[in-house]
């Protein structure tokens, strides 16, 4: 992407109480600005972020891991969303961060619902990007992965890890798009994720989230009950031509969150990859409001 422009981050690691590795970015002010967390989904790693970092650096102390067995974090013995929140815990505490905004994406959501839902007074709002948190989202495409969940029988079982793959990786990026839009993207991303994901241990992680997204899917009426009670302000870029969540799903958040700015772009799944220059401005503009109401 070209035209972004502004701080550049820098590559830390954290050896985790468990005894692991957890990479991540930092970039910007942590002392003059409001902390930033990203937090990146399937299949991808804080490099899913390398486009928008330089821009939102310049408003926010931007804050960027790897989640436990993506990118260059390691993964972990037992691994869950409930453990991945434990671990991203522990990046905050080492780094001193207090209130702060999260990143709501995909794999990333339950994590930054564990982080909230434990702390409502330290979220100082929201940045949605393609992130389930209603019944809504879920179309047709995870029928697979539902009765999965239902019964995680051998045949059931296939079925719900048929995407592990490297075009089931691939399709996470391009599935959905119009011609045009797909050939902003690069292949080097979905090649990268695949060779992350089939380092050992990582597929393992990957096997584990399947079945523990099922357990998310199980909160979101605490989850909805979170929102309408604290209202946190909150910012949505959604690419609609997402083929796993539901367009659909814009609405309940909407209706959650009756003064969240919603943004529909015309993006995928992964967003960032083809819309980056018209994303950022949005959410600096909405991180810059937040710190003027500090």
């Amino acid at each position: 992407m070209g035209g972004l422009s502004g701080i550049r981050p820098t590559r830390e690691r954290l050896t985790l109480s468990a005894g692991t590795e957890l990479a991540y970015l930092r970039a910007g002010d942590p002392a003059g600005s409001p902390s930033l967390l990203l937090l990146h989904g399937f299949p991808n790693s804080s490099r899913g972020f390398r486009d928008v970092i330089p821009l939102l650096a310049r408003d926010a102390h931007v804050i960027v891991p790897d989640l436990p067995g993506f990118g260059e974090s390691d993964p972990l013995a037992t691994p869950s969303f409930a453990a991945f929140a434990d671990a991203i815990r522990e990046l905050l505490a080492h780094l001193a961060i207090g209130p702060r905004l999260l990143y709501v994406h995909d794999f990333g959501a339950p994590v930054a619902f564990d982080l909230a839902m434990a702390e409502p007074d330290l979220v100082l709002g929201l940045v949605i990007q393609n992130a389930n948190a209603h019944p809504t989202g879920w179309g047709p495409g995870w029928e697979a992965t539902r009765a999965y969940w239902a019964a995680p029988d051998e045949h059931n079982t296939a079925a719900a890890m048929a995407h592990l793959t490297l075009e089931g990786t691939r399709a996470q990026y391009d599935s959905g798009l119009p011609d045009d839009v797909a050939s902003a993207l690069d292949p080097a991303q979905w090649a990268e994720d695949w060779r992350v994901m089939s380092r050992p241990g990582n597929m393992r992680t990957q096997r584990a989230l399947i079945a523990d997204y099922g357990r998310y899917a199980q909160r979101l009426d605490a989850i909805g009950a979170y929102l309408r009670e604290w209202q946190p302000p909150a910012v949505m870029v959604w690419g609609r031509h997402d083929a796993f969540f539901d367009i659909a799903e814009t609405l309940s958040w909407m209706e959650d969150l009756p003064r969240m700015q919603a943004h529909i772009l015309d993006g995928g799944h992964l967003l960032l990859e083809t819309h980056a220059e018209q994303a950022a401005p949005l959410i600096a503009d909405f991180v810059r409001g937040v710190a003027m109401r500090r």
